[in-house]
């Protein structure tokens, strides 16, 4: 075999720096070409932040400069929308109309964030380690950004063509996740079960995302695609969004999590409970075609159910049935009875010592600086007052979805509603599990789908009866049906 001169190799090939730095170049040119714009139309410019939700934790992506903690492209972007929004709202004429009920479980659940980490930083137990700067942009600033481009999305989104186009950014965001999964996991993963294959995914995460956050991405949005059917008139769009649903799902199964199987699950009789209750009877036939298709999805499943004891019985071995989180909910539960109304502040699993704790009894069986379980979480930081505000918010946001999911009127509002229906459900039920009800970057864009939902809703109340607002900015009047306008 001949060999290829060096000459041609230098010319021919790049090496990882060098394509790397071509990536974080044009991103930077693309940051640069969006803050520009923003003072144009920031909604735009919005919309481009929201879409680098897909790659914001991407190794490739800046995560500082100069060693400053923080100015990376997306922050640099946001902060660039941020003003020209504020120096924009008054030209077009808008005024926050949020429900009052929503406002105030907002404020409070904000409120619920601030005190936590005030509590934190007055006593700083068990985090030596750490240095004031990282806790304020770690424990406070990298948790309330995430929900900014939602409000700001809220506030300026009151024509249909804007409405619309946050609905695509929003699901494009997770269908280029679900890409990145099926590109980079092998396909023998569906077919395999157990901890072999558990300990591949947990090695390699996918998108910069970790396997848990990845896999409820996939299992909530892959019904959201569903949603859109009605919506679309022309087959070849309808074949797009069933391939969609396909594809998620297929993601879904390919990161192995109990959790994300459960999500979609989930997530999938609750919407026929709501609105397709035609295929409530096919639905189970579905569920065991699924379970042939992805035999590793039912083997992990079932892992740790029906084993064989020493007697020979068949018996559930509670450490694989719940990965190991039986060993450590008993303890947090217990400490959670100490302080049951106000918790004990923010990384309390750490603070309170708990951690130090479990690492002596099971640490080197499951990773113990986390609960778990996000209602276990919010519990302990905030007790029962912080579990109360937190749940009724993502209640509320519940019932309003399901509401607009049932509207046969307007499929663009139901779509909208289906999607946040989705979404929120599946953030929910893997919250079981994993998860946290801080605010992270892979639930942005479950924000941003809330206020877009919220946002249909007042438009809808705002038609029956409720003098609507004229944003001076718009090219025509807002009318009755946000979205079913034609644009």
């Amino acid at each position: 075999m001949r060999r290829i001169p060096p000459f041609l190799l230098a010319h021919c090939q790049f090496d990882r720096g060098k394509q790397r730095m071509l990536r974080v170049y044009a991103l930077w040119a693309l940051v640069a070409a969006l803050s520009v714009y923003a003072w144009r139309d920031w909604f735009k410019s919005l919309c481009g932040l929201i879409l680098l939700m897909a790659v914001i934790e991407h190794q490739d992506m800046p995560k500082g400069i100069m060693g400053i903690q923080g100015l990376n492209p997306w922050n640099v972007l946001m902060v660039s929308i941020l003003l020209a929004w504020a120096v924009s709202r008054s030209r077009e004429g808008l005024v926050w109309d949020m429900p009052r009920a929503v406002t105030v479980l907002l404020a409070l659940y904000l409120g619920v964030v601030l005190v936590g980490f005030a509590r934190l930083m007055a006593d700083r137990s068990h985090l030596e380690d750490e240095t004031t700067a990282r806790l304020i942009s770690e424990q406070l600033i990298n948790t309330i950004k995430w929900v900014v481009p939602g409000l700001l999305l809220y506030d300026g989104c009151r024509s249909p063509r804007r409405a619309k186009m946050a609905l695509w950014c929003i699901l494009g965001v997770y269908l280029w996740v679900a890409l990145q999964v099926v590109y980079f996991m092998p396909p023998s993963a569906v077919f395999e079960g157990g901890a072999a294959m558990m300990m591949r995914r947990r090695v390699r995460t996918v998108a910069g995302f970790s396997c848990a956050m990845t896999s409820k991405m996939c299992a909530a949005s892959a019904w959201a695609f569903l949603t859109l059917l009605p919506v679309l008139a022309r087959p070849a769009y309808k074949m797009l969004a069933a391939g969609a649903f396909a594809l998620t799902t297929y993601a879904a199964a390919l990161m192995g999590t109990r959790a994300g199987y459960y999500a979609w699950g989930s997530v999938g009789l609750v919407l026929c409970l709501v609105r397709w209750q035609r295929y409530l009877l096919v639905l189970p036939a579905g569920v065991l075609l699924l379970a042939f298709v992805f035999p590793g999805a039912k083997a992990r499943l079932l892992e740790g159910v029906g084993e064989l004891d020493v007697s020979g019985e068949a018996a559930l071995n509670a450490y694989d049935a719940t990965s190991g989180r039986n060993l450590i909910w008993p303890y947090v539960v217990d400490k959670i009875s100490a302080s049951p109304i106000v918790g004990y502040g923010r990384e309390a699993m750490r603070r309170t010592g708990l951690t130090s704790i479990l690492l002596a009894q099971v640490g080197e069986f499951v990773s113990v600086a986390h609960p778990h379980n996000a209602y276990l979480q919010v519990l302990l930081d905030n007790g029962a007052i912080g579990f109360a505000v937190v749940v009724s918010f993502f209640v509320i946001v519940l019932g309003y979805s399901g509401r607009l999911f049932r509207r046969d009127g307007d499929p663009w509002a139901s779509a909208v509603g289906g999607m946040t229906l989705a979404l929120v459900l599946g953030h929910m039920v893997t919250g079981v599990g994993s998860q946290s009800f801080y605010p992270d970057s892979g639930d942005c864009t479950m924000w941003c789908a809330i206020m877009l939902m919220l946002r249909v809703r007042v438009e809808r109340a705002r038609s029956k009866g409720f003098r609507p607002v004229q944003a001076a900015g718009l090219s025509r009047p807002l009318r009755p049906g946000l979205l079913h306008q034609t644009t």
